[in-house]
């Protein structure tokens, strides 16, 4: 199976260059601030290795953001629970320790010509089609991320995706299973249905029916446990008014912003690998060769489809695209640039191996004008002014709500009004009573019967809100005269549904005994026939679908098998199983379908075992 997964290794390389950042995103939030200024507390311990509270605040962030983005931009962020986004970013943080460890066990490696291909490759770091220095940086810079954090962030992700995939394509299938498994797929089955419909129309129920269901069930008919609350709302915007900037702040952050701009070089390399199999001497004379090569005149795009052994760029004569500094490895960094256009030059040694690098062409920096990025950089320093006065009004905000008996005083305090909700219950309601963290603060026992005011909770990253309990609104029963309606519509459908599983199984017995024939009409409706049905026949109600297809096979051709099925509504279906057909031998191609989709099930079986085995033997402290 691990040789398997090295094998593997590079054709997974190609299926990971887009998306690769998708799962990437900036990380914000009140809780992230704090916690990365003030809180070194670890979250998690694996096999000794530690998670830090600022990695799972950022994965909580992520995982909110994805969230955010599936359900489309009108969604409610409050309605998102951030307890379990916490237990599931935590859960998540430590599959992936475990994963690492057990590539790094495995002696798994990662090839950095790769990895370049990766970063040159990625359309999120790309402007027009080609590689962009600028738009890197500026990306990684978003993700909080030096170049060096973001390569071995990188790496590791990549790492954990070779394990996936060549887990994942380890399946090993016997012809038997295929056929066994054609047979069951390619089976079909000849049976007749009839209805025996559910009237709640023609049940009739009497007061004492219902009187006696209401007493039974006295604890459904409660009024919910409500609370009405006050609270305060602080939001990030309202101090965007109450900051201004500088021009001379302006004109430094220009500077700082251009002098990032540097000249991108677009590079083709053909590539010899130094490794387990390939001596440095072997290599060298290689590129050697095909350097002599190269001076008969043998074109350079040639040559590299022909040798060269990076798999990422090897196809396209070599080409790497346009990239500036900090990029490549830094031999191979300094060789490119020391390079005219059009020139090639000599073996030039990386960790890889050894490189023939010619110069494609060079691409100035464009400086965009102070006035084009004014707008830009107003927003992002006053931006920066605001996170700062947000943090300080939260602190200020918590404390005084810590230390005042009721929200007048903190309202006063940060020129706040105080709002009142409409009452809601355990399970929300609208507006702010819709979040989880609100809910769960106005029904503890701090603020829900001792009065006290709650901490501050984060609705999203833009706003916090402190609240208190108004008014409790303890469960009561409810009348019987306001349920007495939707009890009888429940009676009734009830006791119609039962009468008609009685008929159902009194025709059932009838039919066995050969008292009603088989082929006859009952009461007046003709049984429906179906011959040879799939397991993914259409038209037919999937719950009748799947009980025939777990049906034993009839004993004779005269003596079928009976069910019946309970529909949504109550009504049921007899189900007559008349025949069982077997399937022809599966195709050439069908079989290399069923092949390949079992080898693929199996091998996501084998990750997930392998992924468990991890967890069962590791030692993982929560904290």
């Amino acid at each position: 199976m691990l040789q398997n997964i090295r094998d593997n290794s590079q054709g997974w390389i190609a299926k990971t260059i887009i998306g690769i950042i998708v799962v990437l995103m900036a990380f914000t939030g009140i809780e992230a601030i704090f916690q990365a200024t003030t809180n070194s507390q670890d979250a998690a311990k694996v096999n000794g290795e530690e998670i830090s509270q600022n990695e799972l605040s950022q994965a909580v962030d992520m995982q909110r953001r994805q969230l955010m983005q599936q359900l489309g931009k009108d969604f409610d962020a409050s309605l998102l629970d951030e307890k379990m986004l916490r237990e599931s970013a935590l859960k998540g943080l430590i599959d992936r320790k475990l994963l690492l460890q057990g590539a790094e066990d495995s002696k798994f490696a990662f090839s950095e010509a790769a990895l370049d291909q990766v970063i040159l490759q990625t359309p999120e770091f790309q402007v027009d089609g080609k590689f962009s220095a600028e738009r890197f940086d500026q990306v990684i810079r978003q993700l909080g991320y030096s170049r060096m954090q973001f390569r071995q962030m990188l790496a590791q992700e990549m790492l954990i995706g070779q394990l996936r995939a060549g887990l994942a394509g380890s399946g090993f299938v016997t012809d038997a299973q295929v056929l066994a498994f054609a047979r069951l797929e390619k089976q079909t089955r000849d049976f007749a249905s009839l209805n025996v419909k559910a009237d709640p129309a023609a049940v009739k129920l009497t007061d004492d029916e219902v009187k006696a269901y209401y007493d039974e069930h006295a604890k459904e008919f409660m009024t919910p446990d409500q609370v009405v609350i006050d609270y305060l709302e602080l939001k990030k915007a309202s101090f965007f008014d109450q900051v201004s900037v500088k021009d001379e702040d302006l004109q430094a952050a220009y500077q700082k912003e251009t002098a990032n701009l540097s000249e991108q070089r677009r590079a083709a390399h053909i590539l010899i690998e130094v490794n387990d199999k390939v001596t440095e001497a072997q290599a060298k004379a290689k590129i050697e060769e095909i350097q002599a090569r190269l001076a008969k005149g043998e074109k350079f795009e040639a040559l590299a489809k022909e040798f060269s052994q990076d798999p990422g760029s090897a196809n396209n004569g070599g080409d790497l695209g346009y990239a500036g500094p900090g990029v490549y490895d830094p031999a191979f960094e300094t060789a490119l640039y020391a390079l005219a256009k059009d020139q090639v030059s000599v073996p030039v040694r990386t960790d890889f191996g050894f490189h023939l690098i010619k110069l494609l062409g060079v691409e100035a920096p464009e400086v965009p004008t102070f006035a084009s990025l004014k707008d830009k950089l107003t927003r992002e320093l006053k931006t920066q002014q605001v996170e700062q006065r947000f943090v300080e009004a939260t602190k200020q905000l918590e404390d005084s709500s810590f230390e005042a008996s009721d929200l007048a005083q903190p309202a006063q305090d940060l020129k706040l009004t105080v709002h009142t909700s409409a009452p809601f219950g355990r399970e929300g309601g609208e507006g702010v009573a819709a979040n989880r963290a609100v809910i769960a603060a106005a029904f503890s026992p701090e603020v829900l019967d001792e009065g006290a005011n709650s901490i501050a909770i984060e609705l999203d990253p833009e706003t916090v809100i402190v609240l208190r309990a108004k008014e409790h609104l303890k469960p009561a029963q409810l009348p019987l005269e306001s349920v007495a309606a939707s009890i009888r519509v429940q009676l009734a459908r009830e006791h119609a549904s039962a009468a008609a599983k009685t008929k159902a199984e009194e025709l059932i017995a009838s039919l066995r005994d050969g008292k009603t024939p088989l082929d006859k009409a009952i009461d007046g409706q003709a049984w429906k026939v179906t011959a040879a049905a799939t397991r993914a026949q259409e038209g037919i109600d999937p719950t009748v679908l799947q009980a025939l297809f777990r049906m034993p096979k009839p004993a004779a051709k005269d003596k079928p098998t009976f069910n019946n099925v309970t529909l949504a509504d109550g009504s049921l279906v007899i189900v007559r199983l008349n025949a069982v057909n077997e399937a022809v031998a599966p195709t050439e191609e069908e079989k290399a379908q069923y092949r390949r989709f079992l080898a693929s099930r199996i091998g996501q079986q084998d990750f997930a075992a392998y992924r468990k085995q991890l967890e069962s033997q590791a030692e993982i402290k929560r904290f």
